[in-house]
C-alpha cells in the first residue's frame, strides 16, 4: 500500500485562557490519499476548523499552540520546519481555502494583487503571475477576469469572492487543498456550482482535498471518507457509503437522525439533549456520555478506546469493548433510542450509495 499524502498523527492543540487550558484538538489522527477526499464532520467547536490550521501551523499566537503529535506530509513532519521552510509550504504544496471570503480576501488590494502575490511569493514573475491568474479566474468561472483582477473584494458578490478564494489556492497548483466550509453563506444553486468546481479540478490535477464541514449532505456528495469528530476528539472514520449506511458511534447516530428524511416526513426530528463540555474540563472518560442514551455507570470511568475489539472500524465507544463491564447488548441498544436505517434514508436521498 502506497504511503498517504498526509498522515497526522496524535495531533493536540491547545488553547491558554483565563479559565486554564483548552484542549481544543487533543489527539487527533487520520490520513488522506493521494487524490482522495477526505470530510471531516461535527458541530461547531468540536476542533476540525483548529486542526485544519494546525496543518499549516496558523493557530493564533500566543494564547495557541501546537503541545504535540506529528504531521507528515510526503513522509516529512511538517513540525520539524523552521517559520521559513513552512510558508514555501504554504500555498504551494498545501493551500487552504478560508471560511469566510470576505474577512480571508484584503479589502485594501484588488483582486489581481490578491492573486499574483500568492505566485510570486514563489518565484513567479509579475509576467508570468498576471497571466495564470487571468487564466484562473476563468476556470473558475468568472467570465470577465481582466476586469475582476482590477475590482475590489466589495464589488463582489459571496459566490464570486469564493470563486477567487479557490482561485488563489489553486494558483501553484497544490497537492492538497483544505476547504474549509467552502460553501458557508452561500445559496443552494451557488453552493453546488463550487462543490463542482472543486470537484473538476480536484480530478484535473489529481490533488488532494480535506473538507471541513457541518453539512453531511455534502459530505455524501464529495467525500471519499469521513471523520466525524466531537470535543476536541475522533470518535468514528469510515467510508463514506460505509458511514452513511451504518454509523456506530451514537453521537455520529444522532447526527443523522437530526436529519429530516423521506420516510419520516411529520414526525419531529431528533435531538441530541445537553451540550457540548467545557474544553478547559474535559471529563475524565467518554466525553460523549452526558448527552448518549446508550450510557451506564462505566462509560464515566473508563476512557472509550478509539478501535474497540467489536468494531470493524474505528469507533470510540464502550458499545464496542467486551472488556468493560456493564455493556449493554448491541442489538437492545439499537432499538432503544435511534433507528438505525435514519443514516440509509439519507443515503438514499443523496445518492451516497452510487459513489
Amino acid at each position: 500500500m502506497s504511503e498517504p499524502l498526509l498522515s497526522v498523527q496524535n495531533l493536540k492543540t491547545y488553547f491558554k485562557t483565563p479559565r486554564g487550558v483548552a484542549k481544543a484538538v487533543d489527539g487527533v489522527s487520520f490520513a488522506i490519499e493521494r487524490g482522495k477526499t477526505l470530510a471531516i464532520v461535527g458541530e461547531s467547536g468540536c476542533g476540525k476548523s483548529i486542526t485544519s490550521l494546525s496543518l499549516l501551523q496558523l493557530v493564533p499566537e500566543p494564547a495557541g499552540f501546537i503541545a504535540g503529535g506529528k504531521i507528515l506530509f510526503e513522509g516529512k513532519d511538517l513540525l520539524d520546519l523552521t517559520w521559513e521552510q513552512m510558508r514555501s509550504v504554504r500555498g504551494k504544496d498545501i493551500a487552504m481555502i478560508f471560511q469566510e471570503p470576505m474577512t480571508s480576501l484584503n479589502p485594501t488590494f484588488t483582486i489581481g494583487n490578491q492573486i499574483t502575490e500568492a505566485m510570486q511569493t514563489h518565484g513567479k514573475n509579475a509576467g508570468e503571475a498576471r497571466t495564470r491568474a487571468v487564466d484562473l479566474l476563468r476556470r473558475v468561472g468568472l467570465p470577465n477576469a481582466e476586469s475582476t483582477l482590477r475590482q475590489y473584494p466589495h464589488e463582489l458578490s459571496g459566490g464570486m469572492r469564493q470563486r477567487v478564494m479557490i482561485a488563489i489556492a489553486l494558483a501553484n497548483r497544490p497537492k492538497l487543498l483544505i476547504a474549509d466550509e467552502p460553501t458557508t453563506a452561500l445559496d443552494v444553486t451557488v453552493q453546488a456550482q463550487i462543490l463542482a468546481l472543486i470537484r473538476e479540478i480536484q480530478e484535473e490535477m489529481g490533488m488532494s482535498v480535506l473538507l471541513i464541514t457541518h453539512d453531511l449532505g455534502i459530505v455524501a456528495e464529495v467525500a471519499d471518507d469521513v471523520c466525524v469528530m466531537y470535543a476536541g476528539q475522533m470518535v468514528e472514520s469510515a467510508p463514506t457509503t460505509e458511514l452513511f449506511h451504518d454509523p456506530k458511534h451514537p453521537y455520529t447516530k444522532g447526527l443523522f437522525a437530526s436529519l429530516p428524511a423521506r420516510n419520516r416526513r411529520g414526525q419531529d426530528l431528533a435531538t441530541l439533549e445537553g451540550i457540548v463540555p467545557d474544553p478547559t474540563q474535559w471529563p475524565v472518560a467518554c466525553r460523549f456520555a452526558e448527552r448518549c442514551a446508550f450510557r451506564w455507570d462505566s462509560c464515566e470511568k473508563f476512557v472509550p478506546k478509539l478501535r474497540p475489539p467489536l468494531a470493524d472500524r474505528p469507533v470510540r465507544c464502550h458499545l464496542y469493548d467486551p472488556e468493560i463491564p456493564g455493556r449493554p447488548n448491541l442489538a437492545a441498544a439499537k432499538e432503544a433510542h435511534i433507528i438505525g436505517d435514519v443514516s440509509t434514508d439519507l443515503a438514499r436521498d443523496t445518492n451516497a450509495a452510487d459513489r
